[in-house]
Order: structure tokens, then sequence, then C-alpha cells
């Protein structure tokens, strides 16, 4: 029998909406629904008429805020932007004092900053959650990650978001499966926790899609050497990557790609990826993160190389076109098939952990312009299931974490730092050969460069930095006096003596 009032309601129902409400209603919320088009709204409510918890159409936005029960919780799921705020702009003058708004969508941070401001001094509460795991997640379990109002989250969406995350078992950290519509998984540790104030939430969200942007062209690398250097077929790789996705590389990236090599296309009966045209898109996520890391000034070259890798990709005509005029090398690899095999699932292992660690960076530097407190270990939990990322090595970074809240790096830590020790030698052939043969490893290369660049404790920045005092008079410092005195050459007449910048 429904409720009077529901639970809960969403405002959105293209295809993540609908799955969210669905999910929701098999753990046995009641949820409102609206969507700008009734027909819409009316058309998913009859075709899911026996969910556990019950979804309720509402025709207008005042029926629909009318329809929840008190304190109101409100889910808005429609293109980030301005269309979100135009959502909350037609729902403010129809809240009461304490009704929260929840943005799941892919929102800027800032943002979302923006809107919990403007939100609590009208008396509301906002909560931007990231949202992660595409339709399927959405519809049996992603992992959430709500920033805002930590009162709000606490008491009125916790046991919701809780109930419909993804879960993880306590003991391995691997994702719990088998999940069907009406059928949700109990039990189990859920991907899902408060993240920060304001923003944090959506700014952690958007790191993990910079880390997946890394992730994606690492495995397209790996692809390519295998391809180019070995000349394996589809199939062949697919298997490999099968047998990658039983050990350290097990994740949901590595099971699709092994899938994916695996299918063969309906029309052709070649394989699938071979007819698949390689120009990539991106919602701006990515360049999101790669943008702010420039502008706090954290090193992530190699998420920051993953975005111009799909940009370059999309110049196709013009590298069709120049295909046929700049000539590389003619060297072919003639060594052994097994050990490249293995040099180049070391090399994306070891690329793997330094594009986490520039990531991981990132949120440790984010934190301290916005005053937020993030939970490094419980970011990296709740991304072990549920989230495109979601992958076997994530509990290592738990786990790593735990030993070391305040770790600087990911590769200061005992366990990465012992498995790059040990795989680096593949990982630096690997590059060594690409080059030589002329294959493009643009992530494999930069975080290499970028892990040699960490461990380095002095690095040509000195000349850079005269470059810089002989054409600008930027000043330097010196290493035989204490950091933050600054020196000047008068360069043009060479001869006069250096002078102390106070």
């Amino acid at each position: 029998m429904a409720k009077s009032h529901s639970d809960i309601g969403l405002i959105g129902l293209a295809v993540m909406g609908q799955n969210l409400a669905l999910n929701i209603a098999d753990h046995g919320f009641q949820i409102s629904v609206y969507n700008r088009t009734t027909e819409k709204t009316e058309k998913f409510v009859a075709e899911n008429p026996n969910t556990p918890g019950g979804l309720v159409g509402a025709k207008t936005l005042e029926e629909f805020v009318q329809s929840l029960a008190k304190p109101r919780r409100m889910i808005i799921l429609v293109q980030a932007g301005k269309a979100t705020d135009a959502v909350i702009d037609s729902l403010v003058p129809l809240l009461e004092k304490d009704d929260i708004i929840i943005d799941g969508g892919n929102a800027l941070w800032t943002d979302t900053i923006r809107r919990e401001k403007t939100l609590r001094e009208k008396g509301l509460r906002f909560i931007g959650s990231g949202v992660s795991g595409g339709e399927e997640g959405a519809r049996f379990g992603p992992a959430l990650m709500p920033g805002g109002d930590r009162a709000a989250y606490k008491q009125h969406l916790e046991p919701i978001w809780n109930a419909v995350a993804a879960k993880v078992d306590a003991k391995t950290g691997k994702p719990l499966t088998g999940a069907a519509p009406g059928k949700p998984i109990i039990g189990g540790v859920p991907c899902a926790t408060y993240i920060g104030e304001n923003g944090a939430g959506h700014y952690v969200k958007m790191v993990h899609n910079g880390i997946e942007y890394g992730d994606m062209q690492m495995i397209c690398e790996a692809y390519a050497l295998m391809k180019g250097l070995l000349g394996l077929k589809a199939p062949e790789m697919g298997a490999i990557f099968s047998e990658w996705n039983a050990g350290m590389l097990g994740s949901f990236l590595i099971e699709i790609t092994a899938d994916i090599l695996k299918q063969k296309d309906p029309m052709t009966k070649k394989p699938f990826v071979d007819i698949v045209l390689d120009t990539a898109g991106q919602k701006g996520t990515g360049k999101w993160t790669s943008v702010n890391a420039l502008d706090m000034g954290v090193p992530a070259p190699t998420i920051a190389e993953s975005v111009f890798a799909r940009c370059l990709s999309a110049i196709k005509e013009e590298r069709v076109a120049a295909s046929k005029i700049l000539k590389g090398p003619k060297k072919k690899y003639r060594g052994s098939k097994k050990a490249l095999i293995t040099a180049i699932h070391d090399a994306l292992y070891c690329s793997k952990i330094c594009s986490y660690a520039q990531g991981f960076q990132l949120m440790r530097e984010a934190q301290k312009e916005y005053k937020w407190t993030l939970n490094f270990g419980e970011i990296a939990q709740i991304w072990r299931g549920g989230c495109i990322i979601r992958a076997v090595f994530l509990q290592k970074i738990t786990e790593a974490y735990a030993r070391k809240p305040d770790l600087a790096n990911l590769l200061l830590d005992p366990y990465f730092n012992k498995t790059v020790q040990k795989a680096q030698e593949n990982w630096r052939k690997v590059v060594a050969l690409a080059s030589e043969c002329g294959v493009p490893i643009p992530t494999f290369s930069s975080a290499l460069s970028y892990y040699d660049g960490y461990r380095s404790a002095r690095l040509p920045a000195n000349l850079l930095q005269g470059q810089r005092d002989y054409f600008g008079a930027h000043t330097y410092e010196r290493t035989d006096q204490p950091r933050g005195k600054f020196f000047h050459i008068d360069w043009p007449e060479k001869v006069r003596p250096q002078l102390e910048i106070k």
C-alpha cells in the first residue's frame, strides 16, 4: 500500500535518472518522480508497477514537492550547468526551511560551492553527490560521493545512499555481484561515504573521472603495443586481458576490454574493435581535472596526457593526411613474445600507480585550497565497487592510507615503492622500445617521467630559473642560503654584484 508521502523524490528521467529511481524503489523506499515531459513520467511509472518501494509520478513540480515527506529530499539528475540551475530556481519558491536538494549530476565543483552557499542563505540544505558507475551502476549499485551539508546527509540521506550503493566484501574488498531487478544485494560494505563540505563530493567525482581517463588511455596503449609490436589479433589480446583481470590488474575496465576485444562485429563478423573509428569523445571532466591541476600547480601529467590523447584522436583527417607525409622508424621487435607481454603488463601497472598518485596528490592540495578534510582511505574504499575505476588495486590504496593517513604520495608507501622497484626495468624497456619503433604511448612515458622527476633530489629547474632571472628579472634562490631569500643578477652589465631581494 502506497504511503501518503514519498521518502524521496527524483527529477530527470533520462536513463541515469530512471535507473537510480528503480534502484531506490528496489530497496523499499517510495520515490516520487518528475520529468519535464509528462508522458515520459507516466510511461516510466506504468512500465514499473511492482517495485518494492513504489514509484509515484508527478505531473507538475508543485505536485512533486507536495508528494514528499518533510524535510523533503529531492534528487536532481539533469544536464549539468544551466539546466541544473533552472531546476533549482523552479524548486526554491515551492520549498520550506530545511528541505534538501541533492544534485547527482556531473557538476563542476565550483558550481556546487556556489549553489550550497546560495541555498544555505535561503534556509535550504544542499548536497552535491558524485554518482559513478554509468547506467548499470545507477540501477544496481553505484559508488556515491556526497558532499555538502553534513547533518542533512547523516540524518536524512545516508540510509538511502548506503542502501542503493554498490557493496564490497568486508574482508577482501571485492565487489559483491548478482543484483537483479527487485533483488538488490543485501549486506557487504556500501561504496558511499560523506566526502566533505560544499563542493567536495563533486570535486572527488571529478578527480575519479580524470583518473578514469588515464586508466582507459593506458589500457589502449597496452593494446597498441601488443598490436603494433607483436601483430596480435583482437581475440588473442582479449585472452591476455582476461588473464590479466585475474591478477593485480583486475578491474572493471580490464574486464570490459577483454570482452570488447573478443566481440565480433554483427554486420561484418570481423573483430568489433577493428571497425570502430579511432576518434574518442569526452564530456569534460578529464579536462576539468587537468585544468585544476594546472591552476593549483600540482603535477598531473599522466591525466593531462590522456585528455590530449583524445584531442589528438579527434583530428582524424589531419592524422590521415600526415601519415602520408611524416615517416617514423622502421625498426621491428624481434624478441620474445611472452617477455614483451609481461613487460607491457608491468608498464601498465607502474603507470597506473603513478596516475593514481597524481590524482590523490591533487585531492590533497585541493583540501588545503578549499578547507576540506578528506579521508583518502575512505575515498579509495568507496571506489572499490560500483564505479568505473573499481579495481583490486584500490584495496592496496586503502591499506596505504590506513598505514599512514598523511601519506604525501602513493609512491612513498612501502607496497607501491616495492612494486615499482620490482617492475620498473620492464616499464623502461617498454617505453624505450615504443620510442624506437614509433608507437605512441603518451601516458606510459609521461608516468615514467613523473616517477623519475619525483624521485630526483635535483632537477634542471635551476637553469630554468636562471633563464627567468636573465630575461625577466624574476629572481632566484640559492643552494647556499635559506629558502625564502631571493637574489637577482643585473645581467646586461654581467659584472655587477648579486643583489639580495628582501
